[in-house]
């Protein structure tokens, strides 16, 4: 199968600079994967969509506001930072730019002396190794000085941070939003359990692998990155009741996918886990855990659209995506949403 089979033509104005005021107002494309029947509707809608007896999958990770600016030191050189992996003792796996001038022994500086760094060594992959030097709580320190890691097809600063964090976002180590559950407000939410829905949160920290393109032209030669995922004995249970029960388990964004598809068992249970992910879901795959899918629009010949793809049918999918470019839907991050069922 060839990445160029996962391509479609998008114009770059339908491609969301800025998130909605009302985050629950963006639209909502419904897609039946079994006969391809599409239907048009808003996302506070989902309250009518999902059944009592439901669970829905949500991913609590949150983005670190992982963008330094900064200079070097002493030649006040600009130099932008980009944290991507905490390997402990102050040490990070980081993108530079300008990478050829932040080589092993460089010296960083940040918020005028607040923050400072040292460049300890060059990865083979062209990522640096970063030593950082701080006083009291690094997140906090990154918290006053960072900025949010936004995708590279938005162009437009964020007014506020907190429209890349979902509302129930928990636990830090996400490089870019698991941008699905942007459109969830707190009272939707609550509509949604007084429905008799359940709510089960895991854990998938996204990396930035997550916007890098396929390159290789036949799909299955294609390396995914690695990221680190977990599932709490409660949620587990959760799961676990809801198939006993019949209901339907939907996974809120390919990230909630790709956690449950990597930590189920093989007879379709779930337990306590955590474990490094580099699941690669394409059309022939066969779900074990999910039964319905609420995700955004994705990049032509991207990953997330093979996975969305593998669950409802490529030509389903590019029909729908289609369909979605001649109503002007919002794309990507920032934009409108769909619901597989």
């Amino acid at each position: 199968m060839k990445t160029h089979d996962f391509y479609y033509d998008l114009p770059e104005e339908l491609i969301a600079q800025t998130p909605l005021q009302q985050r629950d107002a963006s639209r909502l494309m419904t897609l039946d994967r079994t006969t391809g029947d599409i239907g048009h509707r808003h996302f506070y809608d989902m309250v009518e969509l999902l059944n009592p007896g439901d669970c829905l999958v949500l991913n609590n990770s949150r983005v670190l506001p992982a963008r330094l600016l900064g200079h070097r030191v002493p030649t006040m050189g600009a130099v932008e930072v980009l944290l991507l992996k905490d390997k402990g003792d102050g040490v990070w796996e980081c993108l530079t730019k300008p990478g050829r001038k932040t080589q092993p022994g460089t010296e960083l500086s940040f918020g005028d002396g607040a923050l400072t760094a040292t460049v300890v060594d060059a990865l083979d992959t062209g990522n640096k190794l970063i030593r950082f030097h701080y006083e009291g709580i690094f997140l906090e320190v990154l918290e006053r000085l960072g900025k949010m890691p936004l995708p590279p097809y938005i162009k437009e600063e964020l007014a506020d941070g907190e429209r890349y964090q979902t509302v129930y976002s928990k636990i830090n180590g996400s490089a870019a939003a698991p941008t699905a559950g942007l459109h969830f407000t707190r009272e939707l939410l609550e509509k949604i359990q007084a429905k008799g829905v359940k709510l089960a949160y895991v854990t998938l920290h996204v990396g930035l692998g997550t916007f890098r393109p396929v390159k290789a032209e036949e799909i299955t030669e294609h390396h995914m990155h690695s990221e680190f995922c977990m599932m709490s004995r409660e949620t587990a249970q959760l799961l676990n009741e809801t198939r006993r029960a019949g209901g339907r388990i939907v996974c809120v964004g390919t990230t909630s996918c790709r956690t449950l598809e990597s930590l189920v068992q093989d007879d379709g249970t779930f337990e306590e886990r955590s474990a490094w992910t580099e699941i690669f879901i394409y059309p022939g795959y066969q779900f074990k855990a999910m039964d319905a899918l609420i995700t955004n629009f994705h990049l032509p010949e991207s990953t997330l659209v093979m996975l969305v793809s593998a669950f409802a049918g490529r030509e389903h999918v590019l029909h729908a995506y289609n369909v979605a470019v001649q109503e002007r839907y919002r794309f990507f991050s920032f934009g409108d949403a769909m619901f597989i069922s």
